[in-house]
């Protein structure tokens, strides 16, 4: 089902709650920038204990769709720039579309360092190996970036960049094995911290 059929479901009163509940993690599925478990993490720290409050869960909804309409808004303006691109003969387009959402859009940053904080608590100390310093390297990225609600210093800044690098060199003609998505999960990483903290290090992504 579509993403405004499960948003249908979770605002009708007639549907008992769990089952609106259970609708409102549907949407999820099909929208989480942030991944699946963080957005719904993000969800309840924004709009309240939506799994037991009604009040709570039409917010949630409200933050996911307007969050989710932002993005289709975003599609809609970067294929009118490439119609305007392709008019004046420009065919290679400057930039990838955001043709799938990879950052909550609306609140990038603070949806990111809620992502960060997730991770944190709930994934990182799993894919930490004694032997890998780049990802004890980026775990303290991780703590500095929570502690400091999302700054990093120059060093921090080169530290995360140069995991980010030697992250997708691992990933680089690789067998998904368990090593794969370890690396692909410390990549998800870099890419919420980067996003988390750009405000502060003047990046655009």
């Amino acid at each position: 089902m579509s993403f405004s059929v499960y948003a249908r479901k979770v605002r009708d009163p007639a549907l008992p709650l769990r089952r609106r509940v259970s609708a409102l993690r549907s949407c999820a599925q099909l929208y989480r920038p942030i991944g699946f478990h963080a957005t719904l993490a993000y969800l309840r720290a924004k709009a309240g204990p939506y799994e037991r409050d009604e009040a709570a869960l039409l917010r949630a909804l409200v933050l996911i769709e307007t969050s989710r309409a932002a993005w289709h808004a975003a599609i809609r303006a970067y294929d009118e720039t490439r119609r305007e691109a392709k008019l004046r003969g420009h065919r290679t387009p400057r930039s990838p579309g955001p043709f799938w959402p990879a950052v909550w859009y609306g609140a990038p940053e603070e949806a990111a360092l809620h992502a960060v904080q997730y991770w944190h608590r709930h994934r990182l100390p799993a894919l930490l190996t004694p032997e890998d310093e780049t990802a004890h390297a980026l775990a303290r990225c991780v703590e500095r970036c929570l502690a400091s609600q999302g700054v990093l210093d120059a060093a921090e800044q080169e530290a995360l960049r140069a995991g980010k690098e030697e992250m997708e060199r691992r990933q680089r003609n690789r067998p998904p094995d368990a090593e794969y998505f370890r690396t692909r999960d410390l990549l998800t990483l870099t890419a919420l911290l980067g996003t988390a903290t750009r405000r502060h290090s003047g990046g655009s992504s």
